[in-house]
């Protein structure tokens, strides 16, 4: 009986989690890795955990309590946490329970003094570390005292930090159990942590030790500074020597003990380089075990390294997996920043962006890059690059440049000839004509009007079929090369304009009052149309005030009854038939769409109604119009005047007319995108409830977590794996965690840019000027649309926008988000309503607070917080 309470480490290894929990289970891994010493010890498992636990019958319904409270009531989870870690303390060992304890005590021998360290089943996996949530006792002695300290590592999985960790991660406090492994205790000369890869630029090549003398404690509760080594290549690159006055001692009598380090030691370097590189050589076979990147702690007695812990470093942004035998070296560039829309996506939408996209794309945390290496190896192709990317996210080149910057990474290729101009040259020639955007967007509407039809009669694998035609025909319209013309026009018109008449006239962002009002933007008209919606709402309270009670998706239905009502249902139908398949985050296929959720839109229309007066979409764009029409008189009559004036004012005018013609189609392409793509959704979620009707699935969405052709394998198979989809779910939950870098090295380094500028004031938010203007206002830090509480003249701060967020900025003053270009959508609407607006400013939201006053230099490129 005793046998399933208690296991050698050297039993167990890391598919054992279940039975000794993450810390156990690493530890019998690596007790079985060639070369690698771990302190002997042994397990006593979750079913010892279980045992105690039921004896506590009291736990269950205070489990229920903490599982009902807000992880921000601090006040009530500690109170909760405190009841059940006293109860679980006070259970008594059972006397088969602590004679299998005392038996193992005497393998080790007898009195020999232990560590006592819990191990949760959740901890230490790839995607949580739970690095110090439960508790470890150190050089503890005598048998009643260890079983003492286990009773107190099986409470810890009921601490407060633990709690509270827990709940952040969306983990079931019932579905983690409490292991612990006792190990004879190691007084070592040297203790400390080694990263096998950098834990700071994610650099996989780069090690990182930090030692301190003692034991580790030390370095892990702050008490030194440790020295740090930068080992690459089996070389130590860098070394930083601290000033070591304490360390972490164990007493003879048990327990540990603070003690100054002798002065002539204090900077005397912990290990030697060549210890250093020994270590280093530890970790990669460690590494290679786990299969990912380790933290690793480390101690140094006479008989040399000891590993008392390793556990993946889950703070790292994942690598795009390379093809077979692909050992070269790769630059990645983020998608999500191109396409504002940071946030991780699911299996099934990274895939069919994948399937739909003009460029091949790798997926990594949950994200998507384009390998930008064969751009970058030639010189003419990297000058094209550098240029395009330059003009719209100085971050994004300035990363690629610091990578650039080492010569050895990315080979210098030849040119590989004449191939047309490289990116951000000359115009391609097109005529300034409005009836080439109409004819682009009439194909493109016939287009979507073939694919609804034709789409209707597929189900089964005939629809997947259907699908990967379709999206063949999408790419195609995506990447006409008229529309691409058109596109190309509009920016290098806009570039055009704002550097000439810089040089000109020393006006910075000309181009900016230039473009309000232009024709043909459907995003700007999307933000407009919803204040005709509130226009027909504004004259009804009682339609208002059943508004502002909206907690359900079906309130539409519910409209009819009110005086009014009909009116109101209609005019957001008819706006939901137009734009309903737009969404936050709408590169995304499995993002629910406004028409699934029309709740969303219910705090913009509010904010209309409350805002503003009758008429308003009308008078700004008809006021937008005017002031671009009264600035081109201006800059023209200002040209004449200048010598060769004329030839100026006869080529801006030009210019004027092409970005005007031109500029607003610009937003046309990816409404394309997304209404087929709402087009597809709706036909694969109809697959799905089929699926989930013959007991195949038990949700339809948990098909969001299979790519597109595993989806496909399932509806030919009518076989699906839940494990797969849990463990797709679980990662999707972990990559919420992880910040995307602009630009990622196939080293894992995550190279995030900087700019580089002394023009601005000191404190001041650094970052890309996209539309022209200073405002003054109350900041509102937004991240979710649909909790937006608007009043007139705030100025809107969220991490990224794009083109669903355009009804809101119908009734803001200005515009900061941390991510952004130039000619990203939030840019261009930005510009198309003259809001200031200033984009790419790292950790906005958090650097700047919600009521916050602010003043925005849209001109210069910068934000002040007002005191």
């Amino acid at each position: 009986m005793t046998g399933q309470y208690v296991l050698d480490l050297r039993a167990v290894d890391e598919a054992q989690v279940a039975v000794v929990g993450g810390k156990g289970a690493h530890l019998g891994g690596l007790s079985r890795i060639e070369g690698i010493r771990v302190p002997d010890g042994f397990c006593v498992t979750t079913d010892a955990f279980r045992r105690i636990m039921a004896q506590a019958p009291s736990v269950e319904d205070r489990l229920d309590e903490l599982s009902r409270s807000d992880p921000d009531d601090r006040e009530a989870v500690r109170t909760l946490s405190a009841r059940i870690r006293r109860a679980v303390e006070e259970v008594v060992v059972p006397d088969d329970l602590a004679a299998a304890i005392t038996r193992a005590l005497t393998r080790l021998g007898g009195r020999a003094a232990c560590a006592v360290r819990s191990s949760a089943t959740a901890e230490d996996s790839p995607t949580a570390s739970f690095a110090g949530q439960q508790d470890t006792y150190l050089n503890v002695t005598g048998s009643s005292a260890i079983l003492r300290h286990v009773s107190r590592c099986w409470a810890s999985l009921f601490s407060e930090r633990a709690v509270t960790y827990r709940q952040r991660n969306g983990i079931d406090h019932r579905a983690v159990h409490m292991a612990v492994v006792v190990q004879k205790m190691v007084f070592p000369h040297a203790a400390g942590v080694l990263f096998t890869a950098d834990p700071v630029s994610g650099n996989r090549k780069t090690a990182t030790v930090e030692a301190g003398f003692g034991l580790g404690e030390a370095l892990v509760s702050g008490l030194v500074n440790p020295d740090v080594f930068k080992v690459r290549h089996g070389e130590v690159v860098a070394r930083t020597i601290a000033a070591k006055q304490r360390a972490v001692r164990a007493l003879p009598a048990g327990g540990t003990q603070e003690v100054a380090i002798d002065s002539q030691r204090q900077e005397q370097p912990t290990l030697t380089d060549a210890q250093v590189v020994e270590l280093v050589q530890l970790g990669r076979r460690i590494e290679a075990r786990f299969g990912c990147p380790q933290d690793i702690e480390w101690c140094l007695a006479d008989e040399g390294f000891q590993i008392v812990q390793s556990r993946p470093i889950t703070t790292l942004f994942p690598v795009p997996v390379p093809g077979t035998g692909d050992r070269e070296n790769h630059v990645y560039l983020s998608v999500g920043h191109q396409q504002m829309m940071t946030d991780p996506m699911r299996p099934l939408g990274l895939s069919v962006w994948q399937l739909t996209s003009m460029a091949p794309m790798h997926e990594a945390g949950g994200r998507l890059f384009v390998d930008a290496t064969p751009r970058l190896a030639s010189p003419a192709g990297r000058a094209g690059l550098l240029d395009i990317v330059g003009r719209s996210d100085p971050l994004t080149r300035d990363a690629l440049e610091t990578v650039l910057d080492r010569d050895d990474f990315v080979p210098s290729l030849p040119d590989a000839g004449p191939g047309g101009p490289p990116a951000g040259g000359a115009s391609a020639p097109i005529e300034t004509d409005p009836a080439i955007v109409k004819e682009l967007i009439e194909h493109s509407r016939a287009s979507i009007a073939t694919l609804r039809r034709d789409i209707r009669t597929k189900t089964g694998p005939e629809l997947f079929d259907f699908l990967l035609e379709a999206f063949e025909e999408h790419k195609r319209v995506l990447g006409s090369p008229l529309s691409m013309q058109v596109i190309t026009a509009g920016m290098e018109a806009t570039w055009w304009l704002n550097d000439k008449l810089q040089e000109w006239l020393g006006e910075k962002n000309a181009a900016d009052t230039l473009t309000l009002s232009a024709p043909d933007n459907i995003t700007s008209e999307m933000g407009l149309a919803l204040l005709d919606v509130a226009d027909v709402i504004r004259p009804h309270p009682e339609v208002t005030a059943f508004l502002q009670g909206v907690e359900d998706e079906d309130f539409l239905d519910g409209l009819a009854k009110l005086p009014g009502g009909t009116e109101a249902r209609d005019a957001i139908e008819a706006y939901l038939d137009r734009y309903g398949m737009r969404c936050v985050g709408e590169i995304d296929i499995t993002r629910p769409r406004w028409r699934e959720r029309p709740a969303a839109l219910v705090p913009a229309i509010l904010d209309n109604v409350r805002n503003f007066e009758p008429g308003a979409a009308a008078r700004r764009f008809e006021r937008g119009r005017q002031e671009a029409r009264k600035k081109e008189q201006d800059v023209l009559s200002r040209l004449r005047a200048l010598p060769d004036g004329k030839r100026k004012a006869d080529l801006t005018k030009r210019m004027i007319d092409r970005v005007r013609t031109f500029i607003g189609y610009r937003e046309y392409p990816k409404y394309d995108i997304v209404s087929r793509s709402f087009v597809y959704k709706q036909a694969l979620l109809e697959e799905a409830e089929r699926l989930v009707r013959a007991n195949v699935l038990p949700e339809k969405e948990d098909v969001f977590y299979l790519t597109f052709q595993e989806f496909h394998d399932v509806v030919r198979s009518h076989r699906v794996d839940e494990r797969l989809i849990q463990r797709r779910k679980d990662a999707f939950r972990s990559y919420h965690a992880l910040t995307p870098p602009r630009v990622l090295t196939s080293d894992g380094e995550a190279v995030t840019g900087a700019y580089r500028r002394d023009d601005v004031p000191t404190g001041a938010l650094i970052g890309l000027p996209v539309s022209a203007g200073t405002v003054e206002g109350r900041a509102r830090v937004i991240h979710d649309m649909a909790e937006a509480d608007l009043e007139a003249g705030d100025i809107l701060v969220t991490t990224y926008t794009d083109p669903s967020w355009s009804p809101l900025f119908v009734g803001i003053t200005g515009l900061v988000t941390e991510v952004g270009g130039l000619m990203t959508h939030g840019a261009v609407i930005a510009r198309e309503y003259g809001l200031p607006a200033v984009v790419g400013v790292d950790q906005a939201t958090r650097l700047i607070r919600d009521g916050q006053r602010i003043r925005v230099h849209g001109t210069d490129g910068y934000v002040e917080i007002l005191p």
